[in-house]
């Protein structure tokens, strides 16, 4: 039997591009391309690879979110983590190619439950995030 708690929670956030994966790909994996709708970052996909989301400090929060990549499946599924402040989530975007384009799905998972504003948080940042990938991907040649 489970106890809630002690469960996490899981933040998923999809959405449908009118890009194929490939484009949907390269403005998740790009650095350059990761800062314009993410953060400043020193990404690169490879899997082990240790890097840093950077944002401007503020109170209570350093900027800095510290993460390694665990999956790189080309096109089609990334994830690292994302630990920040002493929570430790798991990022995961999954692509599946639809007939109109790229169906882009994120998990964040590993949200306590007494991470309920953080939680809250990565949801309003996530939704602002993506419509900023949105234009990101939508202007690559």
């Amino acid at each position: 039997m489970s106890n809630p708690a002690t469960e996490t929670r899981t933040l998923v956030i999809e959405k449908t591009f009118a890009h194929p994966p490939a484009k949907v790909w390269r403005a998740l994996t790009e650095s350059p391309l990761i800062a314009q709708w993410l953060l400043n970052n020193d990404f690169e996909p490879t899997v082990g690879h240790r890097f840093q989301f950077r944002s401007e400090p503020v109170q209570g929060w350093n900027g800095i979110i510290d993460s390694e990549v665990l999956v790189v499946d080309p096109g089609k599924r990334l994830s690292y983590s994302w630990d920040s402040m002493g929570l430790e989530t798991v990022v995961l975007f999954t692509l599946t190619p639809t007939g109109a384009g790229t169906n882009l799905r994120m998990e964040q998972s590993g949200f306590a439950p007494e991470a309920e504003h953080a939680y809250k948080g990565a949801n309003y940042g996530w939704q602002s995030f993506f419509g900023k990938l949105e234009k990101v991907v939508a202007d690559l040649p």
